[in-house]
């Protein structure tokens, strides 16, 4: 029987085709959903075909996407959270399920089976806790997997060629100049569809992959804002083994048990974080900002009011009701709680020191009590870390 709601319902018969070719197909159990998933592009096809026609002449009549704000930080950092609070907003546009579930169809067939759509969302996410409900913003990671060839997601669902994907999916490594275009052209097609579903207001985007891609954005969007939420490392280590190992028994396609979860979070989050650094070090301050997650986590309101002054945003008093009823339906949320081994504590120390030593584990522990912390990092103006990984790649370099 296929997966009932497997990501991969929401390609389109070319991509999911490649991705098939390229991966070597599914194994087993896997083919109901992979033959599942071609069906609904084949059948779906005309109306994305029209649904393009549709934004493209739309396009040549009105303005191009204005900056959004990224909220950036590795997965299990507190970027949801803080999506999720940001996000009542209403001078923000958000990735909503019906968009990440539907790529290609959320303005046609999409909005037509929305109520039905509705209804068959899953009660909770598959990695924690966090309900999911018609306007819970998302990350677009989903659907530019449904949209495009190069995603980490391909290495979950077809994790015969994990490595390759997730290098692929993350800093383009191995693709060519075309592929990378490619993707791109996916990528902001797909935003100016939510644009137009947003009603062109501004669009708050959260996805971790954008944290090793800040480059690109900002040749994309010079005047982007940029939002940094961290985590004490330990705590983000085990929780991301979790993450791994959970989406890859609701997704993978193929065998999975070759993959050690723990190397791969131990040897990317470095990677991740550096091109963070690196490509985030000479922005403004009106342009960059970071909140570490326990002090986010403790104050809410006070650090966003800090983030909205930093980066010289308006409607904080506006908004801040809306911040708050959020806040209060979520008072009663019962985070996951993963054990952090000694031996997973002393490779995470050793593996990843300069970042335990920026990050962490100094806010976990209630070192700084509120209400006056040390100022951030970057406030204090710290030389960028220097790691065993190469700067990542500028937008368009090899």
């Amino acid at each position: 029987m296929p997966i009932p709601d497997h990501p991969l319902y929401g390609c389109d018969a070319i991509t999911l085709l490649t991705v098939l070719a390229r991966n070597g197909g599914p194994r087993g159990r896997g083919w109901p959903t992979a033959l599942a998933a071609l069906a609904s592009a084949v059948g779906r096809a005309p109306f994305s075909l029209a649904e393009a026609g549709w934004v493209a002449a739309r396009r040549r009549k009105g303005a191009g996407l204005p900056p959004p704000v990224f909220i950036l930080g590795h997965w299990r950092s507190g970027t949801t959270h803080l999506y999720n609070v940001l996000s009542r907003d209403p001078q923000f546009g958000i990735i909503d399920p019906f968009a990440v579930g539907l790529p290609w169809d959320m303005l046609g067939l999409g909005s037509v089976l929305r109520p039905l759509l509705a209804r068959a969302l899953p009660e909770r996410r598959y990695i924690d806790n966090v309900p999911v409900k018609a306007d819970s913003p998302q990350e677009d990671e989903i659907a530019l997997a449904n949209m495009s060839p190069v995603s980490f997601y391909h290495g979950l669902y077809f994790p015969e060629r994990f490595d390759e994907n997730l290098r692929r999916g993350l800093y383009f490594d191995g693709c060519t100049a075309a592929e990378r275009d490619a993707w791109k052209r996916r990528f902001l097609y797909f935003l100016e569809k939510v644009s137009i579903a947003q009603g062109g207001r501004c669009i708050l985007l959260k996805n971790p992959v954008y944290s090793a891609r800040v480059a690109m954005m900002r040749e994309i969007w010079p005047d982007a804002r940029f939002i940094h939420i961290h985590r004490d490392p330990r705590a983000v280590y085990v929780s991301t083994v979790g993450f791994y190992r959970t989406l890859l028994a609701r997704l993978a396609l193929q065998p999975h048990g070759h993959i050690d979860v723990e190397r791969v979070v131990l040897d990317h989050y470095p990677r991740i974080m550096q091109a963070l650094i690196d490509d985030t070090a000479d922005l403004p301050a009106n342009r960059f900002a970071e909140v570490p997650f326990e002090r986010f986590e403790r104050a809410p309101l006070e650090e966003v009011e800090r983030l909205y002054q930093t980066l010289e945003l308006p409607g904080y008093a506006a908004a801040r009701p809306k911040f708050e009823a959020y806040l209060g339906a979520v008072s009663d949320y019962a985070k996951n709680r993963h054990r952090l081994s000694d031996e997973g504590r002393e490779r995470v120390d050793r593996e990843w020191a300069p970042f335990v030593a920026r990050w962490g584990p100094v806010w976990r522990e209630g070192l700084c009590p509120l209400p006056n912390p040390p100022p951030l990092s970057r406030e204090r103006g710290l030389p960028p870390l220097r790691s065993k990984f190469p700067p990542s790649p500028k937008a368009g370099e090899g």
